[in-house]
């Protein structure tokens, strides 16, 4: 035996390893212990600053911590000079890269990082932006490197072109990209927008240089733009039809624009005297100006909505003062202005009836699909086309089947009834797990496709028990 290197029993490691942690656990509590104690005391000092360092090195994650460091830091702010303070800040974005190497993903100190480029008297912008590209090469979906590129862009006032062109190298290295699809969409609105003054000079940029946040409302995006952008998510789609990131964008460049704001229907009733009036969208009846006028006269009444404890209603209803419609030999012409929209409907209340009533028909209005354009409804059914030849190759991918019977209710959804349900029995079998969800979605295609078929019919009724 002699000569040989004696080696320890599993049960000699674990002991080692645990009188290891121990150690580091009791270092660990005392300097929380002393910041704790630092910061009820209202120091703010280096050694406190030290004392952070220490902890949040290997737990990047205290968020009391990252808290009592800023308040050491804009204490220092008071009493170090500028250029003192850049130092400082300097210093503070190479402890977080460590922190970063530690937890790609940590709020806190992505969070703290956004802090310390605010407040840095002379910020480093293109360091910034090739640091969240070296994140993003390492990990595309760092949703919080993300965000924190979007504050520096913003910040720096990088141009939306230039932007658009980083998205560009990400898809095209790969196409499963969730997060850079979601970032193109909130930029090509910005660079090219459906407008009338856009559309001569599709693709010169708007005056504003920098993205908006995420919250910001978006136009759609001009017509040439979109044909380009078709161009580039079927390639993604064709390449791998199975990743999800290519059709959740294709869905977004099909989004429907919004439908017209308007009064959908009047309807007045002489039992009560009383006037309900429906909108395209719920609205506040208190701070949208709605005026009701009767037989030329302007009417002082008080609107209530059908959901009492919401401001906002697509439906409000007001009475009138008694006799003012009761008697059934008069006739009164009736008018609703929704001067926020300026905007109105006129409804006539006839004699010899007890109510009437004013709307747009299901079919001329569109109830459920916005109205296309012959420009648009060509490149919907090429892009059904494209779709169709796909689903030859794949006649078993969901995400083709479902963008194929949405492609359908936007160009005729009566007209396709048959396909649609075809494929969305295909999709219950192929998908078993979300069989629900399309059964319910079948549903509501079917009971709105037999609403618009009872506008055709001239009918009232109908049976939802089968649907």
């Amino acid at each position: 035996m002699h000569g040989r290197v004696k080696v320890k029993t599993t049960a000699q490691q674990e002991e080692e390893k645990r009188k290891e942690r121990e150690k580091k656990l009791k270092i660990y509590v005392a300097a929380r212990d002393a910041c704790f104690s630092k910061r009820k005391d209202g120091v703010f000092d280096e050694e406190a600053l030290q004392l952070t360092q220490q902890l949040l090195s290997s737990n990047p994650d205290f968020a009391t911590l990252w808290n009592y460091r800023r308040e050491i830091l804009m204490h220092l702010e008071t009493v170090k000079d500028k250029d003192e303070v850049q130092k400082i800040y300097e210093a503070e974005l190479l402890f977080l890269e460590s922190c970063l190497k530690v937890n790609p993903k940590s709020y806190g100190s992505w969070h703290h990082r956004g802090w310390v480029s605010a407040r840095l008297p002379r910020p480093d912008w293109a360091r910034e932006l090739s640091l969240c590209d070296r994140c993003l090469s390492l990990d595309d979906r760092n949703f919080h490197c993300w965000d924190y590129r979007r504050m520096v862009v913003k910040m720096s006032g990088v141009p939306v072109k230039q932007e658009l062109e980083f998205t560009d190298r990400l898809i095209g290295s790969n196409f499963s990209n969730y997060s850079s699809w979601h970032y193109r969409s909130t930029l090509l609105p910005l660079l090219h927008p459906e407008s009338p003054e856009a559309t001569s000079q599709c693709g010169d940029p708007p005056h504003s240089s920098s993205p908006p946040s995420p919250q910001t409302h978006f136009h759609r995006v001009c017509e040439e733009q979109l044909l380009k952008e078709y161009e580039l998510v079927q390639n993604a789609f064709f390449t791998d039809p199975n990743d999800q990131s290519a059709w959740f964008y294709y869905r977004w460049l099909l989004g429907r624009a919004e439908r017209e704001e308007m009064i959908s229907c009047v309807y007045v009733s002489r039992e009560g005297e009383r006037v309900a009036v429906a909108f395209s969208r719920p609205v506040n009846a208190q701070s949208a100006g709605l005026l009701l006028v009767l037989d030329g006269q302007p009417q002082k009444v008080e609107w209530q909505s059908v959901h009492p404890h919401f401001k906002h209603s697509p439906v409000w209803i007001c009475d009138l003062p008694p006799g003012t419609i009761s008697d059934i030999t008069n006739e009164h012409n009736l008018t609703v202005h929704w001067t926020e929209k300026h905007t109105h409907r006129d409804c006539a209340l006839y004699t010899g009836r007890s109510e009437s009533w004013c709307r747009d028909t299901a079919t001329d209005l569109e109830l459920f699909r916005s109205e296309l354009s012959v420009e648009k409804t060509s490149v919907l059914q090429s892009e059904l086309q494209s779709v169709n030849q796909l689903q030859e190759l794949e006649p078993l991918n969901k995400w083709c089947l479902l963008t194929i019977i949405l492609l359908m209710r936007a160009l005729d959804p009566l007209g396709y009834e048959k396909e649609t349900l075809a494929h969305f029995q295909t999709l219950r079998e192929v998908d078993s797990m979300r069989s629900a969800y399309y059964s319910d979605l079948c549903s509501k295609f079917m009971i709105e496709n037999t609403i618009l078929k009872m506008e055709y019919a001239e009918v009232r009724v109908f049976s939802i028990s089968d649907r």
